[in-house]
């Protein structure tokens, strides 16, 4: 198994990601080769640090890097040797099976999008993000913000693409798929909800009905479908709330000297917490949907992380997800218009919304 990482991408980078690249070299002997794609003097610099180039290590130099406010398809387009785009061309060449990056996460997208371009059936990509429940695995939002503005079809094909990877990386047998919504009643939502909700009955996936925020962290819900913008917020959301709980338990505990000596008894159950709601210990979300495995790591990740997101890179290789998902695209095929008709099923939705208004017989 064939590797490639953006050595460039990330706050702490090169130094964060080469360090969890080597580790995770050193404890996965599935990994062949581990491209290291970046500035080449400043990779072999923490190699070095590191304690030396590996018989497994190729660095492929780049010349540039995708910084983390840039416009990201415009970058990609105009920064033709990004650390980014060369990971990703490996990926596209067959020298590579799986890319990592921490960098820019519009340009991972844009890059993987442009260049590897969406599996056979797939719409639009999506990204799979593991969020923690009180259970032993993760529930997986979809999508992270990949696709902010969605159709019924296309989050249709998000609940197969996340049950698939829910099944083939988090290891539920039998995922419970849940729609966002802002009720769980069939009638609540908004006109989008409510006609996914249609689709998502006839699918082949467990479909559960409509969730709401406060059922995300339950582990009542395996994969929760919504649109990137949504997810996105939803996810921001989630890390400030934990950042801010973790800082005002540091400040509550150390108060007094018997708050501290309470706190060091509780010391394993509060590492455990900590462990289980960092990002470090996902590493990753994969970008679903594309034609090849690609892996996004949070832009502030440490060489844990970097490790993590690696691994899962290669967990999704070896569980062959890309193939799930296409057997997935295969079964939903039936339920799905043809591509090209989406323009005018919106405009055949639209004419059907303005005659009942006419009618004077809104939907309710």
């Amino acid at each position: 198994m064939r590797i490639a990482v953006d050595a460039m991408g990330g706050d702490f980078a090169p130094q964060a990601i080469v360090e969890g690249a080597l580790a995770a070299l050193r404890g996965c002997r599935d990994i062949e080769k581990l491209f290291l794609v970046g500035d080449e003097t400043a990779i072999r610099a923490e190699i070095q640090r590191c304690g030396g180039l590996p018989a497994r290590v190729e660095i492929r130099h780049a010349s540039e890097v995708i910084g983390m406010g840039e416009s990201a398809a415009k970058s990609v387009r105009n920064k033709r040797d990004a650390s980014i785009s060369r990971a990703v061309d490996l990926v596209k060449a067959g020298e590579a099976d799986a890319v990592f990056s921490a960098g820019n996460t519009g340009a991972s997208v844009a890059a993987a999008t442009l260049k590897l371009r969406t599996l056979e059936g797939v719409r639009r990509s999506a990204i799979a993000v593991a969020m923690p429940t009180p259970t032993d695995k993760p529930m997986v939002l979809v999508d992270g913000g990949a696709t902010p503005d969605c159709t019924p079809e296309i989050l249709m094909q998000f609940a197969v693409m996340g049950s698939a990877y829910s099944q083939k990386i988090i290891g539920q047998a039998s995922p419970k798929v849940g729609l966002m919504s802002v009720g769980s009643e069939v009638t609540k939502g908004n006109t989008l909800s409510r006609e996914t909700y249609e689709l998502l009955s006839k699918a082949p996936i467990r479909f559960i009905g409509n969730v709401e925020g406060h059922d995300l962290f339950e582990g009542d819900v395996d994969v929760v479908v919504c649109d990137g913008f949504t997810g996105n917020v939803i996810l921001k959301t989630s890390e400030s709330v934990a950042h801010a709980i973790g800082r005002w338990l540091k400040q509550e505990l150390t108060r007094n000297p018997i708050r501290l000596l309470g706190a060091l008894l509780l010391r394993g159950g509060l590492n455990a917490l900590r462990r289980k709601t960092s990002k470090s210990t996902y590493g990753g979300a994969p970008l679903l949907g594309v034609n090849g495995i690609c892996i996004i790591g949070h832009g502030s990740s440490d060489a844990v992380a970097a490790q993590n997101g690696i691994m899962q890179a290669v967990r999704a290789v070896q569980s062959r997800l890309n193939a799930a998902i296409l057997e997935g695209m295969r079964q939903t095929d039936e339920l799905l218009p043809p591509p090209g008709g989406l323009l005018q099923t919106m405009r055949s939705r639209l004419s059907e919304r303005i005659e009942e208004i006419r009618a004077g017989s809104p939907r309710p």
